[in-house]
C-alpha cells in the first residue's frame, strides 16, 4: 500500500483529508480510484489504514477503516550528534540515517568542521532542504514519524542536549577494547534516548573528547578501520537498531 502524512488537524472523525502535492501524485501519479486502500500516518506515531472516498481538484478524501500505533519505530529515540561535513555529505547522512530509525538529526559546529555555515539566510535554506530529504526518506521507508533535522549547533550546546539523554555513546578511533564496547552496545535495550556523536571529516579534537568524558559519555570501537563521517554515524545506528529489535522481540 502506499503511504502519505498529514497535520493531525487534517483527521476529521472517520475521515482524513489529503491537500498540498499529495492531491496530484494520488490522482495523476498513482491513478488511484474510489476504493483504493492506502495508510495515512500522523506524523506522530498512528497509522490510519484507510479507503478513497472521493476527489475534489484540491483534494482527496479518505474514511478511516482502521488505526494503529506504527510498528516501524524504534522503541528508543535516537538522537544523531553530527559534526557538520562539507558540500552534500549530510544530505546522504540525513536519509540513511532516517531509513535506518533515528529521532532527530542535531548539526554540530566542532573545532575540526571544514564546513561553515555562516549566512542566516543560507542556513535557513539549507535547513529546509535537509528537512525535506527526512520526510522524503520517512515515506519511503514507512516511518511512523517524520524525524526533525535541528539546525547547527555548538559542540557546548551539543554537549548540554546531550546530558539529558539516558545514554551517549561517542564512535572515536582511539578508543580501546571492543568488548567494553559490546558491553556499552548491549545496555542500549530499554534505553528511552540515547545519543551518539560523530565527529567531522578531520575527526574529534582531544579536548572535545575529554568534554565528552567529562559529561558521562561512552566512547566505544566501531573497528580496526577508520571510518568516515558518513559512513561512522550509519554503521553505529544500524547496530543499535539491530540490537534494539532483536532485543525487543527477544523479551517478547
Amino acid at each position: 500500500m502506499h503511504w502519505f502524512y498529514v497535520e493531525h488537524g487534517q483527521i476529521n472523525g472517520q475521515t482524513i483529508t489529503i491537500t498540498g502535492s499529495d492531491v496530484n501524485h494520488i490522482k495523476n501519479v498513482l491513478r488511484m480510484q474510489k476504493g483504493e486502500k492506502l495508510v495515512i500516518c500522523d506524523g506522530q506515531g498512528t497509522d490510519y489504514y484507510c479507503s478513497i472516498a472521493d476527489f475534489s481538484q484540491n483534494e482527496v478524501i479518505a474514511n478511516i477503516l482502521e488505526m494503529n500505533d506504527t510498528e516501524t519505530e524504534l522503541d528508543s529515540k535516537i538522537y544523531l550528534f553530527q559534526g557538520l561535513p562539507k558540500k552534500d555529505k549530510m544530505e546522504l547522512i540525513i536519509q540513511k540515517a532516517v531509513e535506518l530509525g533515528v529521532h532527530e538529526v542535531i548539526p554540530v559546529s566542532m573545532k575540526r568542521c571544514v564546513a561553515k555555515i555562516e549566512e542566516k539566510k543560507k542556513e535557513q535554506k539549507k535547513l529546509e532542504r535537509w528537512q525535506a530529504i527526512a520526510t522524503s526518506a520517512a515515506k519511503q521507508s514507512g516511518r511512523g514519524i517524520i524525524p526533525k533535522v535541528q539546525g547547527v549547533i555548538s559542540y557546548k550546546d551539543a554537549l548540554q542536549k546531550a546530558k539529558e539523554l539516558e545514554l551517549t555513546i561517542v564512535p572515536y578511533e582511539q578508543a580501546v577494547g571492543m568488548a567494553e564496547s559490546k558491553k556499552i552496545v548491549t545496555s542500549v535495550y530499554k534505553k528511552k534516548s540515547i545519543g551518539i556523536f560523530i565527529g567531522p571529516e578531520g575527526g574529534f579534537d582531544d579536548a572535545e573528547i575529554e568534554k565528552a568524558k567529562e559529561a558521562g559519555f561512552s566512547t566505544i570501537s566501531l573497528g580496526k578501520r577508520i571510518l568516515r563521517t558518513e559512513t561512522a554515524g550509519l554503521a553505529i545506528l544500524s547496530i543499535l537498531m539491530f540490537q534494539i529489535e532483536t532485543e525487543n522481540e527477544i523479551g517478547e
